[in-house]
């Protein structure tokens, strides 16, 4: 019998400096419990039985996991290897992802990453322009991400992605222009394309309402997800989900995972994750998270958000499945929920098609060009 697929998600909290637009949970400052937090980590991994599960992806994130001593890293990944060996998974199989940034990577990390089994970096370059990177509080230069680039292939990583944010304040198309130049002219395996998201409590949103930063307007921040989507088809990149784009063969399987409604496992203070129709978390606070697993409590660090019913799961899979270019296949749903999704939705469908935001055809239910531009509006029918 084939085993179930899932995936392995490690958040690494710690940073040098918080991002502006950031709201993911993350410190600054924090190094002195890096040492706590990464045994904690090996023991909350120790307390997952996997082995009746395929574990086909591992995603390291943050926070930045390149901000830390390699050493970590390297304990993490040969604990993950010994259980998942141990599981009779084929280590090689796996797709391993680490986040990096360009001001916090060396020559020597890269190197112990590859050593240790990791297959795939994600970088955040988010801009070539070193002004704007200034005032979202990115640590690094356009110089110091072409170092990191060229660095990671000379060490012999074959799947890089580039991450970028478009609707920044005071950038203007010329500025996305240039950077999607540049980066095309590197040829990385992926490039992942953000809308800016200003979020509450967050450095950038205090800014703009003081009137110190000032976004693009909405019209402005659509030509530009346009002319890279163009752009970037034209140079070989699948856009195979809202924000993203690969080489063929490259898409991100952890990410593609989530969005077929894929189990996976978070590790870590705030690591989400989805496991037997079961939404949950570990607690934010870093402090708590630490004492909770030095005191044997474990179970204390875990916060049930949803358990999840077959009606939910349906709309979840609809939303889920609007996000990838190619749609929902009508066939998937049928195997996985016993149901044609066209008579289960058929009053959202029929008012999506109206409003002109999906189309339907023979096995496929997307997004048109115009519910790309409006994906929330569609999202929300399923809510």
């Amino acid at each position: 019998m084939n085993k179930e697929e899932i995936g392995i998600y490690i958040h690494i909290p710690f940073c040098k400096q918080k991002c502006y637009y950031c709201d993911f949970v993350s410190y600054a400052n924090k190094e002195q419990k890096i040492r706590e937090y990464i045994d904690c980590i090996i023991k909350e991994i120790h307390s997952y039985e996997i082995k009746d599960y395929n574990v086909t992806t591992i995603y390291i994130g943050g926070g930045t996991p390149s901000f830390i001593d390699e050493c970590y890293i390297k304990e993490i990944m040969e604990t993950l290897k010994d259980k998942l060996i141990c599981n009779k998974t084929k280590w090689k199989d796996i797709e391993i992802t680490i986040e990096i940034n360009p001001g916090t990577i060396t020559l020597q990390k890269l190197k112990c990453y590859i050593e240790a089994g990791i297959n795939r970096i994600s970088i955040g370059l988010q801009s070539i322009n070193d002004k704007l990177l200034k005032q979202i509080g990115r640590i690094h230069t356009y110089d110091e991400f072409l170092d990191a680039y060229k660095m990671a292939r000379k060490v012999g990583f074959k799947n890089i992605n580039i991450d970028f944010i478009l609707g920044l304040p005071n950038q203007t198309i010329q500025d996305l222009k240039d950077t999607i130049e540049k980066a095309v002219k590197l040829n990385p395996e992926h490039i992942s394309v953000y809308s800016l998201i200003v979020e509450e409590n967050t450095k950038i949103e205090k800014l703009i309402n003081e009137g110190k930063l000032k976004l693009p307007e909405e019209e402005l921040e659509r030509q530009m997800y346009w002319y890279v989507k163009n752009k970037l088809e034209l140079n070989g990149y699948n856009h195979y989900e809202i924000s993203n784009f690969a080489k063929k063969g490259k898409e991100s399987r952890h990410n593609t995972n989530c969005w077929e409604q894929k189990q996976y496992i978070g590790i870590g203070a705030a690591a989400h994750s989805y496991l037997n129709n079961e939404r949950y978390s570990n607690i934010e606070n870093l402090e708590s998270y630490i004492k909770n697993i030095e005191l044997g409590n474990i179970e204390k660090n875990k916060i049930v958000h949803e358990i999840q019913n077959i009606e939910d799961a349906k709309k979840e899979y609809m939303i889920l499945g609007l996000r990838k270019i190619e749609g929902i296949s009508i066939n998937r749903f049928k195997e996985k929920f016993g149901e044609n999704p066209i008579y289960v939705f058929r009053k959202e469908l029929e008012k999506l098609v109206t409003d002109g935001l999906i189309e339907i055809d023979l096995d496929k239910i997307k997004l048109t060009n115009k519910g790309l531009d409006l994906a929330n509006l569609a999202f929300e029918e399923f809510v």
